[in-house]
C-alpha cells in the first residue's frame, strides 16, 4: 500500500513539472504544442494501442466494439468542440480559429480521466505483481510529465489564463493519486478498461491532428517544428520500448 501512494505521488511531481515547463516557456508555446503533438501520436501507437491488441488476444475481445469507441472519442470530442464554438462565438474569426477557453478545460478534464485510470493502472499493477506494479508505475511517471506539458498546452492555447491552466493542471497531477488510492476498494474489469482505452486514443487522435498539431503551425510551418513533432514521437517510443 505505501509503495502504491509513493509511486503515485511521484506521478504528481512529474506532471506538476510539465505543467510548470510549459507554462515558463509559455512564449515558445508553438514549438511545446509541436512536440506535444508528437508525443500523443505516439501514446496512440506506442501504449495505448498495444495494450489494445494485447488484451484482445488474451481475452478474445470483439476488437470491432474496441475500434467503435475509439470511433466514438474523436467523434464525440469533435461533436462538443465544435458545439461550444456554435454557442460561444459570436464571430468569424473565433470559429475559424476553433479557440475557446472551454475547449481547453474540456480537454484537461478529458486528461483527468485518463490520469486517474493512470494510477488504477499503477493500483492493479501491484495487485498481480510488485515488480509489474514498479514496471508500471516508471512508465506512468515517465509520460505524465508530458501530460502536464499538454494539459498547460492546451489550456493556454485555447485562451486560458495562467491561473485557470494552474489549478486544471493541479487537478491533473492529483488524478493519479486518487486513482492509485482507489485500487484498494475495486478492481476494474479488463472488458471495460480496453473499451475506455479505445475511447482515449479516439479522444487523443483528435486532439493531436485537430487542435495542438494545427495550433503548432498556425503561426508559421518550419523543418524545426516538424522535427519536433518526430522528436515527440520518437521520446515515448523510448520510453514503450526501453522503461
Amino acid at each position: 500500500m505505501i509503495e502504491i501512494i509513493l509511486l503515485s505521488i511521484a506521478t504528481f511531481i512529474s506532471t506538476l513539472l510539465g505543467g510548470f515547463f510549459a507554462i515558463k516557456y509559455k512564449e515558445k508555446l508553438h514549438y511545446i504544442m509541436a512536440f506535444a503533438a508528437g508525443v500523443l501520436l505516439g501514446v496512440v501507437a506506442f501504449d495505448i494501442f498495444p495494450e489494445i491488441i494485447q488484451q484482445v488476444k488474451i481475452h478474445n475481445f470483439n476488437s470491432v466494439e474496441i475500434m467503435l469507441a475509439l470511433v466514438l472519442g474523436f467523434l464525440i470530442f469533435h461533436i462538443l468542440e465544435k458545439s461550444i464554438l456554435i454557442q460561444h462565438c459570436h464571430d468569424q474569426e473565433c470559429f475559424l480559429h476553433h479557440k475557446h477557453p472551454h475547449i481547453g478545460v474540456a480537454s484537461a478534464l478529458a486528461l483527468a480521466g485518463h490520469s486517474f485510470l493512470d494510477g488504477v493502472g499503477i493500483g492493479l499493477g501491484f495487485q498481480v505483481s510488485p515488480a509489474i506494479g514498479i514496471l508500471v508505475a516508471i512508465a506512468v511517471i515517465s509520460h505524465d510529465f508530458t501530460d502536464g506539458m499538454n494539459t498547460v498546452s492546451l489550456m493556454l492555447s485555447n485562451k486560458n489564463s495562467d491561473k485557470k491552466s494552474k489549478l486544471f493542471l493541479f487537478i491533473v497531477a492529483i488524478t493519479p493519486v486518487l486513482g492509485a488510492a482507489s485500487t484498494l476498494f475495486f478492481t476494474l474489469g479488463a472488458y471495460f478498461l480496453t473499451l475506455y482505452l479505445g475511447f482515449f486514443a479516439g479522444f487523443l487522435l483528435y486532439i493531436g491532428a485537430s487542435d495542438i498539431l494545427p495550433e503548432a503551425h498556425s503561426k508559421q510551418s518550419s523543418y524545426g517544428l516538424m522535427s519536433l513533432t518526430i522528436l515527440g514521437t520518437l521520446f515515448i517510443f523510448v520510453i514503450t520500448r526501453f522503461i
